[in-house]
């Protein structure tokens, strides 16, 4: 079954096409917004409490929630809620607790990057602690944004057709488009949109297979007929519980999370920001549980996706349970899902690079004018996306 062969309809292609033209619209609209260096890498700190928990969410998910959450409840039933147990919660006291210190303190500080803040907690110029860290950065983000700039690029190819190198090279010009007119705040905006196709298809989706099986009660006596695990929560080993919860543990080092801290216009307003994220952390994460619990009674066992793969369920019922004009949204959006992720670990190399490196090791102490640390920072985000 190819899961793309929709997107051959003109109603379908030009809604997919919609989301992957949209953040260059956005990236246009917030140019205005980046005139400064703390402007393009946090936003001047002026970033509004919804876009910051928001874009955090988005940020932190990436496709691991759309196509993997829903993979491993296809599989595991019930008890994958406590992958999104773990984050959730860890999360939420993330925005209450580091957040409000993070922003208070990078702001006594004038810190743009986390190395900023730790540099600033160290007596003398912090040099040895920024270059170390801006090492690690790029090192290991770097990685990361080619795994994901990969995986759009499959995504990509997949859907239109497109050879893989073409694919990959389109992928990374998107993002670079809108980053290179709006910085950070253009990719807080985006992630905004992009949480928002994410909910849209995270709730239609599950709502109209739930339809299609009869109901609840129909959906629970068909998943216990396949497995009766399957309905049970607490269906799984004590290490498979601790796994799960443990994937919250990575939150707090995620540097593109933290930042949004580091944004936000008042410390105080990370409270909201709590509320909001948690709401869509609850909501995204039980919505991608409900698509492979539904998707597991609909299609019956993995050998019937392609190539046997769990994490196709998602695609497989977006074709099979809707027309082009809202298949073709949800395919864009599993691909805006992958950029969410890329575009904020980009950022924060580019601003680890030139903060870090640039003007606090190898230029520290000489006066720089904005223009040149724009001029350098937009060359530092091409430079890492190559």
């Amino acid at each position: 079954m190819d899961v793309y062969e929709q997107l051959s309809e003109p109603l379908a292609l030009a809604t997919f096409a919609a989301t992957l033209l949209l953040p260059v619209l956005v990236g246009f609209l917030a140019r205005r917004r980046a005139r400064t260096e703390s402007d393009f890498f946090v936003g001047g700190r002026a970033m509004n409490r919804v876009v910051v928990a928001l874009s955090a969410v988005s940020s932190g998910r990436s496709s691991w929630l759309v196509l993997g959450v829903s993979g491993m409840a296809f599989l595991r039933g019930a008890s994958a809620l406590w992958a999104v147990a773990g984050y959730t919660l860890v999360e939420a006291l993330q925005f209450l607790w580091i957040g409000r210190r993070l922003r208070a303190e990078a702001q006594a500080a004038d810190a743009v990057t986390l190395f900023d803040w730790f540099a600033a907690r160290f007596d003398g110029d912090g040099v040895a602690v920024r270059v170390t860290g801006a090492a690690i950065t790029v090192v290991f983000l770097t990685a990361y944004v080619a795994a994901q700039l990969l995986g759009g690029a499959k995504t990509l190819a997949a859907a239109l057709g497109l050879p893989h190198l073409v694919a990959l090279a389109a992928a990374a010009l998107l993002i670079l488009v809108y980053m290179l007119l709006g910085g950070y705040v253009a990719v807080a905006w985006n992630d905004v949109v992009r949480a928002l196709i994410m909910l849209l298809g995270l709730l239609v989706l599950p709502a109209a297979a739930l339809a299609r099986i009869g109901g609840p009660a129909a959906l629970r006596s068909g998943l216990a007929a396949i497995d009766p695990g399957l309905v049970d929560p607490f269906a799984l080993s004590a290490g498979a519980l601790i796994g799960f919860l443990g994937i919250g543990l990575g939150s707090p080092g995620q540097p593109h999370i933290l930042v949004r801290y580091i944004s936000i216009d008042d410390p105080r307003n990370l409270v909201v920001s709590a509320a909001w994220g948690t709401a869509f952390n609850v909501l995204l994460g039980a919505g991608a549980v409900a698509v492979g619990l539904v998707g597991r009674v609909l299609v019956g066992d993995a050998a019937a996706l392609p190539g046997g793969d769990q994490e196709m369920v998602y695609l497989v019922l977006a074709a099979d349970l809707f027309g082009p004009l809202l298949y073709g949204l949800l395919v864009g959006g599993v691909f805006a899902a992958i950029l969410s992720t890329a575009d904020s670990q980009l950022l924060v190399v580019a601003s680890t690079v030139v903060r870090d490196l640039w003007e606090k090791a190898l230029r520290r102490g000489e006066a720089l004018d904005e223009r040149a640390k724009l001029r350098v920072s937009r060359i530092a985000l091409l430079v890492s996306a190559g």
